[in-house]
């Protein structure tokens, strides 16, 4: 029990339901089921790039140019689809297909230029956009098979008011995400080195890792799930904007750190990341609610990261001085 206390994720999850009864008791809608399946869905996209961001963090590495990669697959994947058709088995291999490719780019150049991954990633999201802008011409796209406009529904049931439920694209997508995941960095020895590499590269180097694999893996994974993301947003939305997305990559690496993942590498849960995401969208969401503007909303949202980035700061620093 003093164990379970003095872990990041108990605190997070003792705050998510103390935001909750709040918002709760503010506002009639927040628990409604209507509200909650809303969220649920809202959110899919964005919890499946923090699972993908928060692989590469542990490695002890930082991607910032998933958003770019997220719409280039998306875009390429819309493009093949007009022109040979498919299904939505098609529509994520394609993307996901992109999507990898583009991360192994900056895999090998954070590998080979051994210049810090930030700075790598900086610069291959502004590369990519533009040549997403040059070849696109910004043009948006809106043209998208009859299929893919249906999508998916599994369980699926209307209540008395005529609101239909069911597990739709972006749930499936995020619960196989999630899962797949937690199998890769809890039950495999990939996920064991990635951790190593993450806590201390040079040692992990040294015992017979090959950290060049590693990293064409992990930034590999984040331009699997970025693909998998675009098709998630191009059904969600039905448009594909060449500059959708910008800036996006602060609030999915705000919601990682959130759930406690060092951005040194080594350190973290996917239970913390997923926290980080719920505490992030119930938050946007009952603000949203409760009428709050847009400008508070980003102060108090703001607040509350700085605060839980502190306190798990002071944490580590408490281990360390224990030790």
């Amino acid at each position: 029990m003093v164990n379970l206390f003095k872990r990041h994720e108990f605190w997070l999850a003792v705050l998510i339901i103390t935001i909750c009864l709040l918002l709760g008791w503010r506002s009639d809608e927040f628990l409604t089921l209507s509200n909650l399946y809303d969220l649920l869905n809202n959110y899919a996209m964005l919890t499946i790039l923090a699972c993908g961001l928060f692989v590469v963090l542990i490695s002890g590495g930082i991607d910032i140019s998933f958003p770019a990669i997220t719409i280039i697959a998306q875009y390429g994947m819309v493009v093949l689809l007009q022109k040979f058709g498919g299904n939505f088995a098609v529509a994520f291999m394609l993307a996901g297909g992109i999507g990898v490719l583009l991360g192994l780019i900056n895999a090998l150049l954070v590998n080979r230029l051994n210049v810090p991954s930030i700075i790598i990633t900086i610069s291959t999201l502004n590369i990519f956009y533009g040549l997403l802008l040059w070849l696109s011409k910004g043009v948006w796209l809106y043209d998208f098979p009859p299929w893919f406009e249906q999508g998916v529904m599994l369980f699926k049931f209307t209540d008395a008011e005529g609101y239909d439920y069911g597990l739709g694209l972006p749930l499936l997508a995020m619960i196989v995400v999630v899962l797949l995941t937690a199998f890769i960095m809890n039950f495999t020895a990939t996920g064991r080195k990635i951790y190593a590499m993450g806590g201390n590269r040079e040692s992990a180097s040294r015992i017979g890792f090959s950290v060049f694999g590693l990293q064409l893996f992990v930034y590999g994974y984040m331009g699997l799930l970025s693909g998998a993301a675009g098709v998630i947003q191009a059904w969600t939305v039905m448009t594909v904007a060449p500059d959708a997305l910008l800036g996006y990559e602060l609030t999915v690496l705000a919601a990682v750190v959130l759930g406690g993942t060092s951005l040194i590498g080594g350190r973290g849960t996917l239970t913390g990341t997923l926290l980080g995401v719920i505490l992030l969208a119930v938050m946007q969401n009952g603000l949203n609610l409760l009428g709050v503007s847009s400008y508070w909303q980003t102060l108090i949202t703001g607040a509350i990261i700085v605060a839980s980035i502190s306190a798990t700061s002071w944490s580590q620093y408490q281990n360390r001085s224990l030790l």
